[in-house]
């Protein structure tokens, strides 16, 4: 370890390498315990993995991808996608896109690593034409594309279920290495259909194939009640998943570990099922069994992760309340993470740009004539800590001018220097206005990017502040408004993690 490198990692909470190492050694001890053949049920995302780095200071959200590369000369990844989520286009809210195209994306990414998907299952597969659609792409791009329907007799039907009429009636899919890995964009993909289907398949020519699952969250180490966990159940409020202590683990081996209600919910059923496809009693006495989770033991500095934790739940609060707004979710989704906020003692305004993003929304209003019109305030707080913020104006959105404001502060810019140029942004405004048809000329954030990479061409102090803008990813931004699609694509791809108060930043009904 260099000189440093042990105080950075009391300052991050979550030690990347000790858990990279010791989840390794876990799958692998795993596939030899059922004659190196296992199928894992890899939950969470695979990649891009946001929301355990900021509950887990530290932790890298690619670490997964890290974990594949170690293995994968021993893995096989399968891909499963829920037809029901490509027909109603579910959305992954952290990139804005949906999970048929968010699987595309991962395939891709999978790929640049030199990791191949081997199949893709689409599972309850009932002829949707989306999900048509999609098994076709798929398919002209020469990748394997297999449909499983919804499990006759499930969950109650065992003999059923485990039959010919049951899981024997998916396609098997032929895999080659001791591992496979089941994937999925997202929760409720079918991931866990698709592993006992195929040890169902396997189990009956002769292969004695096992099941466990990679799930990060709820870590079942840490307290039923701690932030970290806590965070898990905000995350999911829109299911309605909540934690619970594992009664079956607590029973069998008078240890508490945590676990969340659907594995605690289903375990009775797979526990049989499990039985009648390996013809084995007790292959799993808990659902924590059947984990190999390692990220508790990643943790170095508890208060540090607590303090992560709960700024995070307050991120979902303000999510859920957007997506409220927006038609998304139901009034519920928003009262449980209420109730969680209410449980940690948090409150919204505990989010450090809250306060000044309604500040600057005061101030727009104060300095506008009369009352009418939307006053919308942005906040953004720096790697130093420091805290910068922008308004809204006839010229530009409030996140434009809050990117702009912040790049200046980095580069030392005085506040009189422009780094656009008035006469930019007024000739942008009119080729909106009067050759685009917008109603407004004032510059989203995609707009206000584009704009300062033209300029930095011939401009030595835009050229300066763009430089600066890679220097934004990952911190705090807040806005007083649900972000427009030019605001939130920015915001985006400059990587920072976004609040938003619920309020709508213009009254039309159709924002472009």
């Amino acid at each position: 370890m260099r000189k440093g490198d042990g105080l950075m990692l009391l300052k991050q909470g979550f030690d990347n390498e000790r858990y990279l190492k010791q989840q390794t050694k876990a799958i692998l001890e795993r596939v030899e315990k059922f004659n190196n053949k296992l199928y894992l049920e890899f939950g969470g995302k695979i990649i891009f993995d946001m929301h355990a780095s900021r509950v887990l200071p530290g932790f890298d959200p690619n670490v997964k991808m890290k974990l594949l590369q170690e293995l994968k000369d021993k893995a096989d990844i399968i891909l499963c996608i829920y037809a029901g989520d490509i027909e109603r286009r579910k959305v992954r809210a952290d990139f804005g896109i949906t999970y048929d195209v968010d699987a595309l994306k991962l395939i891709d990414d999978l790929r640049e690593m030199s990791i191949e998907v081997r199949a893709v299952v689409i599972t309850r597969f009932n002829n949707q034409p989306a999900a048509k659609i999609f098994k076709n792409k798929l398919e002209r791009r020469n990748m394997k594309v297999y449909t499983h329907s919804f499990t006759k007799g499930y969950p109650k039907d065992v003999d059923l279920i485990v039959s010919d009429k049951g899981y024997g009636a998916n396609e098997y899919i032929k895999t080659k290495n001791p591992l496979v890995i089941v994937t999925a964009p997202g929760p409720g993909s079918g991931k866990l259909a698709t592993c006992l289907s195929q040890l169902y398949h396997d189990h009956k020519r002769g292969i004695n194939s096992g099941y466990a699952k990679f799930e990060t969250f709820p870590i079942w180490n840490l307290p039923l009640k701690h932030p970290v966990n806590i965070a898990y159940e905000a995350a999911t409020a829109d299911i309605g998943d909540f934690n619970m202590v594992d009664p079956f683990h607590l029973e069998t081996y008078k240890e508490t570990a945590v676990n969340y209600n659907r594995d605690v919910e289903v375990f009775p059923v797979l526990k049989k099922i499990l039985e009648r496809i390996m013809g084995a009693k007790s292959v799993y006495k808990s659902p924590t069994d059947m984990g190999v989770n390692r990220a508790g033991f990643g943790i170095i500095n508890d208060k540090k992760v607590k303090e992560a934790a709960k700024q995070e739940v307050i991120r979902r609060y303000f999510r859920y309340a957007c997506e409220y707004a927006l038609g998304f979710v139901d009034k519920k989704t928003v009262e449980r993470v209420e109730a969680i906020l209410a449980e940690l003692d948090i409150k919204p305004e505990d989010r450090g740009v809250v306060k000044p993003a309604r500040e600057a929304s005061e101030e727009a209003r104060k300095k506008k004539k009369g009352n009418e019109g939307i006053y919308c305030g942005a906040a953004i707080e720096l790697k130093d800590g420091s805290l910068v913020t922008g308004k809204n104006s006839p010229l530009m959105h409030a996140t434009s001018s809050l990117i702009l404001n912040a790049i200046k502060k980095l580069a030392e810019i005085p506040d009189r220097i422009h780094v656009l140029s008035p006469s930019i942004i007024e000739s942008i405004g009119n080729l909106k206005k009067n050759v685009l048809g917008a109603k407004t000329l004032s510059l989203d954030l995609d707009e206000t990017l584009i704009s300062l990479s033209i300029s930095a061409a011939t401009n030595p102090t835009a050229q300066l502040a763009m430089q600066k803008l890679k220097e934004l990813k990952n911190c705090e931004v807040h806005t007083t408004h649900i972000p427009t699609p030019g605001d939130e694509a920015g915001l985006r791809r400059l990587g920072v993690n976004l609040t938003s108060e619920p309020n709508f930043s213009t009254k039309s009904l159709f924002v472009a």
